[in-house]
């Protein structure tokens, strides 16, 4: 313990000393830093000092200010996060992905035999080689688990990951078992949306908490739309492991991942849209605010590419349920708003912010929570208090209903953030719900 003190005391002075630095290099003055950072100048003092240990909050901020790109958030740890790029690599390897009997985001049950994809059971045939009969006759069947499929991306908009996980796993079992005994032209749409099923599996098992199934749930997507003859999702699994390094705060492994997607020879504009908005996340995260405006506008143009009406999918169908978000209709100016508070500057993310989230529907809680929650930290770090209270009152029923572990992330860090005016009214009736939401215990 006093071993752990001590290191915590020399990360302290290395960043402080680093401060005075860069303070100086740029002839600021505590109080003139203190203005542009929102963080008071006897706080700045102490920190410069060694006497108090930098937040990755106050880094980037400071960096902001500095023009510092990101050398000093690169000298505090997230809250969370990972230190050093071979430990992150070794996160994401796929060897690291557990296997399902592992994998605490599934349900009881979930063995190895369920996701089995072997050549024979795609061709329909038994381990002795003797063909199957059909069990699949009809596309109309497939009709009704794409609407089912439709209901459940709403019902995850507003409600736990543990109640949807569970019949996302069923369904992405029945339609793998349909299609061992389908006719050829059945076959690749069935593995289709039984990959589009395993991706939103994913997703809620990513919002649960779980980030090592989550990687399992997309590997299992990659392979059942590699079955399917859906080039889609080989780039689109990229993103989602670049959004899986985002939220452990790893920006050198996100930026990696959100290129290769981009490169990827399979990507439509609409993925490849995605991953530079995901790389541009990276590059605010390590404190890159030019590199990343680059690729913001990239991004831009890419989406300005993509037809946006559907997505072909296997089986020459144009009826392919949509890869991400189809809830946040300016996508660009949630991620933008996004990025500038990574990078340090909250003001401006307000602003984005703000009336990008206006326009997401009340029915997407989980989404309007997310990306609202994001807005009050944008409040809170430019001092903007009251507002920040005010529009955190409104989300924490919906964060309750939602249980969703990247949410809970940003209260954690408002909670954090508001700690520092804990004497003004506002904070102090915002608290006690804060506390209660922290501490309640999920599904």
């Amino acid at each position: 313990m006093k071993q752990e003190k001590r290191d915590a005391g020399n990360d302290a002075g290395a960043f402080g000393a680093e401060l005075r630095r860069l303070r100086g290099a740029a002839d600021m003055s505590l109080q003139r830093l203190a203005e542009a950072t929102f963080f008071s100048k006897s706080h700045l003092s102490k920190v410069e000092n060694g006497r108090k240990a930098p937040s990755i909050d106050l880094a980037r901020a400071c960096d902001a200010a500095l023009g510092a790109g990101g050398r000093l958030s690169g000298l505090v740890e997230a809250p969370g996060g990972r230190r050093g790029a071979a430990a992150s690599a070794r996160a994401f390897a796929p060897e690291a992905i557990p296997r399902p009997a592992e994998s605490r985001g599934l349900p009881v049950g979930a063995g190895l035999g369920a996701f089995s994809i072997g050549s024979d059971a795609l061709l329909g045939r038994s381990a002795s080689g003797r063909e199957r009969e059909p069990a699949l006759v009809s596309e109309h069947v497939l009709t009704s688990f794409r609407i089912l499929f439709d209901q459940l991306r709403v019902l995850g908009q507003q409600s736990s990951p543990a109640i949807v996980l569970p019949t996302v796993m069923a369904q992405t079992q029945a339609l793998q078992q349909l299609a061992k005994g389908a006719g050829p032209k059945l076959v690749p749409p069935a593995l289709m949306l039984a990959s589009r099923y395993a991706e939103f599996g994913g997703w809620m098992a990513q919002e649960a908490g779980e980030e090592r199934t989550a990687l399992w749930w997309t590997d299992r997507a990659l392979e059942l739309a590699t079955a399917a003859g859906d080039g889609q999702l080989h780039a689109h699994a990229l993103v989602r492991r670049a959004c899986i390094a985002m939220y452990a705060h790893d920006g050198l492994q996100t930026i990696e991942l959100a290129q290769r997607a981009q490169a990827a020879a399979t990507a439509s504009p609409r993925v490849r849209a995605m991953a530079a908005e995901r790389e541009a996340q990276g590059h605010a995260l390590v404190g890159d605010y030019d590199t990343c405006r680059r690729t913001l506008a990239r991004a831009a143009a890419l989406a300005e590419a993509d037809p946006g009406d559907s997505e072909a999918g296997a089986g020459g169908t144009d009826d392919a349920p949509p890869l991400g978000s189809s809830t946040v209709l300016d996508r660009h100016s949630v991620v933008t708003g996004w990025c500038l508070y990574d990078v340090g500057r909250p003001a401006e993310a307000a602003a984005v912010l703000a009336p990008a989230v206006k326009k997401i529907p009340a029915t997407a809680v989980r989404a309007r929570t997310r990306f609202g929650m994001r807005l009050a930290l944008a409040h809170a770090g430019s001092n903007n208090i009251d507002r920040a209270c005010d529009l955190t009152h409104e989300l924490l029923d919906g964060a309750e209903a939602i249980d969703s572990a990247t949410v809970a992330h940003d209260v954690r860090q408002l909670s954090r953030t508001l700690a520092r005016w804990h004497t003004a009214p506002s904070v102090r009736t915002l608290t006690p719900r804060l506390a209660r939401a922290l501490n309640r215990t999920p599904l």
